[in-house]
């Protein structure tokens, strides 16, 4: 089994609320890895960097997004920095992953201040730009597709995506 199509993008690309209206118009379920994460950990992202520190976390990130890859055939959202990790790259090749890109006004508009973001505890807009620059590269790497997101309504993204992944 294997994802319909994996979204990828830095915190405020909306790849929750695009991937939400990608799988209902595929017909398929919608799934998180960070939810997931969330789920087996008993506790907030936020929770875990503080008691564990990032280093832990992007391990279950790991192993998250590897179990989802292997088990799951609907709309898979990857955390944010899931690209960090080679691993994670290398097991993305052959799958069809869409990068949603977003600038940094429209990704600061969505995120806000950055509340429950642990990333983004301090100076959330020099950090968010620090991240996107550090992330794109690697986005890009592992994209299939990418679509700008800037200014765009969620469903014309949707739509967008609907019609790149037909063969």
């Amino acid at each position: 089994m294997r994802p319909a199509c994996v979204l990828v993008g830095v915190m405020g690309a909306g790849k929750t609320t695009v991937g939400e209206l990608l799988a209902e118009r595929l017909g398929t379920a919608f799934r998180d890895t960070d939810a997931d994460i969330e789920a087996d950990a008993g506790k907030p992202i936020s929770e875990i960097f503080i008691d564990e520190g990032e280093a832990h976390f992007r391990t279950l990130e790991e192993a998250a997004v590897k179990s989802a890859l292997a088990s799951f055939g609907g709309v898979l959202a990857l955390g944010g920095g899931a690209v960090l990790s080679e691993r994670t790259r290398a097991v993305l090749a052959g799958h069809s992953v869409v990068f949603l890109s977003v600038g940094l006004s429209d990704a600061v508009s969505r995120v806000g201040l950055g509340a429950g973001r642990p990333l983004l505890a301090i100076n959330p807009r020099a950090t968010l730009k620090h991240l996107m620059d550090q992330r794109r590269p690697l986005y890009e790497e592992v994209a299939t597709f990418t679509v700008a997101t800037d200014g765009r309504d969620p469903v014309e993204i949707a739509d967008e995506i609907v019609t790149l992944l037909k063969p």
